[in-house]
């Protein structure tokens, strides 16, 4: 048995646990899209608007929660952000106007960033070993992709029977029943002891002096960009723009009868592909380069986003780029996380990949706003497309320069990347 492969202990079935549940209710926003709209008559743009707003308040929420978890602690930050998560949810089902529903957005924000990424991944990294963290902040990442198998197929499913305020209401409760793993989340010893004797400020000093660190944030954000607008986006694109699916066809035989269906299948097959994806990233990090692989990932995305949108939009090509897709979705989260964590230390870990996650969130938020914006003015989506091929190149780009060397070695062996 390889040495590197982590045991699957209480923290990480319990972070696996939160983040599935978190990100279940978080992918499943773009199915609400149509419904939403239709019922109350709003534009496109009003409802990308709220989840958009959702997105920023997540990476403003971010580095905040991360440092609430280094000062009280992890377990009661993530308490605070499912408490927030489960308010923005009740209200959201009552809420009538664009402007209500965008301003309880935020609280829907700040509950992901508590029960999210930036503290869990933290936590994990700093019960990881050296050798095992990068494959563990992989499970971890992939636990967030098999919410995302079950978020929009539930969300579809539910609709069915209930209205859509109702389905939030069950989701809120889903968020607080995720609490019942916070048992198993006990707090690992903080990191070695050189990291430590950096206190927060100092930390973040020399991170924000080093080049390195403003290009993992200028690159992290193609990734958000890319990430909300397909999460927001992709279900009502597949909706309007896909060829009707055929009676008798394989997809017809298994249920997906039309494409309101195949858009929110087509969302959890990229959270199926993504499983592999994130478990082979973190695999990967941990043997080569994280730095190359981050620019290969978005290499990929760009060219799968170009040629998906240059080929005519059929429910073949719509499963062939959600698998494609998918298993570069989330890569790029353990090999960032890991990259900031291996760079800058374990200590404040969750503070300054919270930073690094803001970057992301900007692009969230521009590539669902951009996306019902642009809807709106020209009828398609054309536009986003490739707004999102273009940063993508950027962020493989900007990646290569990055010094993959501890910050605290650098003196010793240079900057050599």
């Amino acid at each position: 048995m390889d040495s590197r492969a982590p045991r699957f202990t209480p923290i990480l079935i319990g972070s696996c646990i939160i983040i599935m549940i978190c990100f279940a209710i978080r992918a499943s926003f773009g199915v609400f899209q149509i419904p939403i709209a239709d019922e109350f008559g709003w534009l496109r743009a009003e409802f990308s608007l709220a989840i958009a707003i959702q997105n920023l308040a997540w990476g403003v929420g971010q580095p905040i929660f991360g440092a609430i978890a280094e000062r009280f602690g992890d377990r009661k930050a993530i308490v605070l952000g499912a408490v927030l998560y489960a308010a923005g949810l009740v209200f959201s089902a009552y809420a009538i106007t664009p402007g209500q529903h965008q301003l309880l957005e935020i609280l829907v924000g700040f509950g992901i960033a508590g029960t999210g990424f930036g503290v869990i991944l933290a936590l994990v990294g700093r019960a990881a070993s050296d050798e095992n963290r990068s494959m563990a902040l992989g499970i971890v990442t992939a636990a967030g992709s098999a919410g995302q198998i079950i978020g929009p197929p539930l969300a579809e499913g539910l609709m069915a029977f209930i209205p859509w305020q109702s389905v939030f209401l069950v989701f809120a409760g889903m968020i607080l029943a995720a609490l019942l793993a916070l048992p198993m989340l006990r707090a690992p010893k903080l990191a070695e002891k050189v990291v430590l004797e950096d206190n927060l400020g100092q930390v973040l000093g020399k991170a924000f002096r080093d080049p390195s660190f403003t290009l993992i944030f200028v690159g992290f954000f193609s990734c958000g960009y890319q990430l909300g607008f397909v999460t927001a986006h992709f279900p009502a694109f597949v909706t309007e723009m896909c060829g009707p699916i055929a009676p008798g066809s394989m997809l017809y035989s298994v249920g997906i009868t039309s494409t309101s269906a195949l858009g929110a299948a087509a969302i959890a097959l990229i959270g199926f592909a993504n499983i592999a994806g994130t478990i082979l990233a973190g695999w990967l990090g941990q043997r080569f380069p994280k730095k190359y692989l981050l620019a290969w990932i978005y290499v990929g995305r760009t060219l799968a986003a170009g040629i998906f949108i240059l080929l005519p939009i059929t429910p073949l090509s719509v499963i062939v780029f959600s698998l494609v897709m998918g298993s570069l979705w989330l890569a790029t989260v353990p090999l960032t996380s890991g990259l900031v964590g291996y760079i800058y230390g374990l200590r404040h870990m969750g503070t300054l990949y919270g930073i690094v996650f803001f970057s992301h969130q900007l692009g969230s938020f521009l590539g669902v706003w951009l996306g019902g914006w642009l809807y709106d003015i020209y009828g398609d989506y054309t536009a986003v497309w490739w707004v999102g091929v273009a940063v993508g190149a950027l962020s493989a780009i900007v990646h290569l320069p990055v010094k993959e060397v501890p910050l605290k070695d650098r003196g010793a062996v240079g900057l050599a990347a």
